[in-house]
């Protein structure tokens, strides 16, 4: 079996996998309790904040009060000497864990822990925004400046023709019906005419009416609406494939939007202004890491000739 390199955590890398412990650490503990007994620790004198230090690494008193008191409200009962002593020794034992399983390199080379060291990095960078507090000013200045972002969707009026493909069988035939159709509807062909000769009745036929985004998605589905919002007037799309088969659309006429009071979305306002500062200290943060940061990229990936 090939070696693994050891990998040394930086406080970087290590304080998000202790905070994702943390917020986890509690069921495992409950669970645990009666399977595992407690370990010997040695005491020494440390400072005030701190529960522990476990090779050179530092536990915060705090991170251990927090745990301590969340197994306590999992136990709705006091907790005794022994089991204090027992919440103690389980968070050396995970520390010791966590430090074993950077040095045998699993946040390079296991892929559940390298997506969880991932999520809770990006939760500690954005944490901050999560209650971010902004002035009323500031939200009415951000909702000015984009208005067309929460502007109520508008109305499409659309027609289709329907190629179905019940089974992967039927799928050549059908897009080859659909395919002709949009030919002969980009030549002025008569779109009943189109229809009669390529398409299949549906079983809820989309309304003649101005219909808004979420209403037309219920007769269309997610895939052939996004179709229908990237359409101008008047144009036919290609064949775009759902799980029922075939869609050829045309967008016949577009409603406008209308932008609501702010009152009205304030909340939504909020939420969005707090999402973008979020990722905006995300993109500052990962730029940061990249000017600071070795990178080689093969030629190939680069100029696109990589083989597909």
């Amino acid at each position: 079996m090939p070696s693994i390199e050891p990998v040394h955590a930086t406080p970087a890398t290590r304080r998000p996998l202790w905070l994702l412990a943390i917020g986890t650490a509690t069921g495992v503990l409950a669970a645990a309790a009666g399977l595992l007994p407690a370990s010997p620790l040695s005491s020494t004198t440390l400072a005030a904040d701190v529960a522990a230090v476990i090779n050179g690494h530092t536990v915060q008193r705090d991170d251990y009060l927090r745990l301590l008191t969340a197994f306590a409200n999992d136990k709705r009962t006091p907790l005794d000497d022994e089991q204090r002593r027992y919440v103690l020794d389980r968070l050396v034992d995970e520390e010791l864990l966590v430090q074993r399983g950077l040095e045998l390199g699993l946040a390079q080379h296991d892929a559940r822990v390298r997506k969880d060291l991932t999520l809770a990095m990006v939760d500690s960078i954005v944490a901050e925004f999560r209650d971010l507090e902004v002035s009323d000013d500031e939200l009415r200045s951000h909702f000015a400046e984009n208005a067309d972002f929460f502007a109520k969707s508008g109305r499409f009026r659309v027609r289709q023709i329907w190629a179905r493909a019940a089974t992967l069988a039927d799928g050549n035939a059908a897009f080859e019906r659909a395919r002709a159709a949009a030919e002969r509807l980009r030549r002025g062909e008569a779109f009943a005419a189109v229809q009669r000769d390529f398409g299949d009745v549906e079983i809820s036929p989309v309304p003649d009416a101005l219909l808004p985004a979420a209403k037309l998605a219920d007769y269309l589905g997610p895939t052939a609406l996004r179709t229908v919002l990237e359409l101008e007037v008047g144009e036919i799309s290609e064949p775009v494939r759902s799980s029922t088969g075939y869609h050829v659309l045309q967008l016949v006429e577009l409603g406008s939007a209308s932008v609501p009071a702010f009152e009205s979305v304030s909340d939504q306002v909020l939420s969005e202004y707090r999402r973008r500062k979020a990722d905006q200290a995300l993109r500052d943060y990962l730029d940061g890491l990249r000017a600071r940061a070795e990178i080689e990229i093969a030629a190939d990936l680069i100029d696109g000739k990589a083989p597909q």
